[in-house]
């Protein structure tokens, strides 16, 4: 008993975790897909890599220091009195002077103290070439030995033709432009988190409308039965209302799937599961569109305005080539046979300054810049060619908008005049005036009218949505 009412307890309290979001409103649904949507998301990560390349840009300016330790062991000649040098430790012992010491005291021995001789052995050219012709063996072979050195340096570019500073505007506008990336997703996925909650609400009132029509086909189907049975209908008359029901059953199966695929549809973009929205109206607002409001606030108006900023820091960064390059450098050293042995006693500075600049390099700075330039001008007719392309999308959906709303109004007027033209069929049918093909027939046309009606209204909003997305006017509901 105790187990059954752990399970009992465990099972109520797991509901919630997997019960979808209730009752949405789109405000909440905007909140959510601008933190929760995964494409949103990738784009916002996008934007985080690029404020660390502007990061790492600007890190230039401040130089380079960098910490090297290093060990080494070697017997070869250069190394060991190269090493020895490092640690400020070379002797002339070193050079191998313990063996020309040797050869000058045997030349003094032979002498017998007598400096007249000495001075003429020594000057003689055969004693010379064999006193030189010596290979010194503590020189040539000397014993392996330890290096341990440490080392700082820093380097930093102290002038650089403005080429720097512009690659970092340029890294920065890049940045800018990220973001505007990332609002565009955001815009796509807030266009269509509306159009489907739109939708759901069109297909919710659909689904409403065919419920009276099947209830109305149901009455019909009652009368034709209570008609049979006085002998007015036939059996082909039940047959025909029936036939037309399981089509209006059918229609109505089909919009309840299709609600179902905008739900998950939905909860793919929110990025959880949703169980039910708050309807909103069936047709979204028109939103009105000025010339200047466009210009100002249009995503791809601004980024081709921002592109056109980058290529005039392009050139800049271009003609920086002209310009000398000036940099600095400092090390700071010490090395020994034994790590950190006497440090300060054995170090070692070097500081300097080196200036670069570009004589001749036949002709590509030149070319590089002229193709800036023309890249600019490039850029500045795309800008124009933008703000032309998207004001006359502006206008192709509003003229699409109207025209849509003066079917919208016909197909209104058409379905009140089919509802009541099949009730007066519907009463005629009674009366024996009229067969149950003419009531039918009147009756497939008032779902003929309603579904192009519900067509019309999609895409109405479809294209009103589609509006604000180049608008941009912000979280408009």
């Amino acid at each position: 008993m105790v187990i059954k009412k752990y399970i009992f307890v465990v099972a109520m309290t797991a509901v919630p975790l997997f019960a979808g979001l209730e009752n949405l409103t789109l405000g909440q649904a905007i909140k959510m897909t601008k933190h929760d949507n995964l494409e949103v998301k990738i784009s916002k990560f996008e934007e985080q890599m690029k404020s660390y390349e502007l990061d790492a840009v600007v890190g230039m300016n401040y130089g380079k220091l960098d910490l090297t330790f290093n060990a080494m062991r070697s017997n070869d000649a250069l190394n060991v009195f190269g090493f020895k040098l490092m640690s400020r430790e070379a002797s002339f012992g070193d050079f191998g002077f313990s063996e020309f010491l040797g050869g000058i005291g045997n030349v003094m021995q032979a002498a017998n103290g007598d400096f007249g001789a000495f001075s003429k052995m020594m000057s003689d050219a055969s004693s010379q070439a064999q006193m030189l012709s010596t290979q010194p063996k503590d020189l040539n072979f000397p014993q392996a030995r330890n290096n341990f050195q440490t080392k700082v340096s820093y380097q930093i570019p102290i002038y650089t033709g403005g080429k720097l500073t512009e690659y970092a505007n340029i890294t920065k506008a890049l940045y800018r432009m990220s973001k505007m990336d990332t609002s565009k997703v955001i815009n796509a996925k807030i266009f269509q988190v509306k159009k489907t909650f739109y939708d759901i609400s069109l297909v919710s009132n659909y689904i409403y409308n065919l419920q009276k029509i099947i209830k109305n086909i149901d009455k019909l189907e009652g009368i034709v039965n209570s008609m049979k049975r006085e002998g007015y209908a036939q059996d082909v008359d039940v047959l025909e209302v029936q036939a037309r029901k399981a089509e209006a059953q059918n229609l109505y199966n089909q919009a309840k799937l299709n609600r179902a695929l905008a739900y998950q549809f939905l909860s793919f973009l929110l990025n959880k599961d949703v169980a039910s929205v708050k309807q909103v109206r069936e047709m979204a607002p028109m939103p009105k569109a000025k010339l200047s409001d466009i210009y100002r606030d249009n995503l791809d108006i601004r980024k081709a305005l921002l592109g056109l900023e980058i290529t005039k820091m392009a050139i800049k960064a271009e003609q920086a080539a002209y310009l000398p390059t000036v940099g600095g450098f400092g090390e700071y050293s010490s090395a020994d046979d034994k790590i950190f042995n006497d440090f300060t006693a054995k170090d070692a500075y070097t500081v300097g300054l080196q200036v670069k600049l570009n004589i001749f390099n036949g002709g590509i700075d030149k070319a590089n810049i002229e193709k800036a330039k023309v890249k600019s001008m490039q850029t500045r007719e795309q800008v124009e060619l933008a703000k032309k392309g998207i004001a006359l999308k502006v206008k192709q959906l509003e003229t699409e908008i109207l025209s849509l709303d003066s079917d919208l109004k016909s197909y209104q007027t058409q379905l009140k005049f089919s509802k009541k033209v099949y009730a007066s069929y519907q009463g005629r049918y009674k009366e024996g005036i009229v067969s149950i093909s003419d009531v039918l027939i009147k009756q497939s046309k008032e779902l003929e009218v309603l579904l192009k009606l519900q067509t019309v209204k999609n895409k109405r909003n479809t294209k009103v949505f589609e509006l604000n997305s180049i608008l941009n006017p912000g979280d408009y509901l």
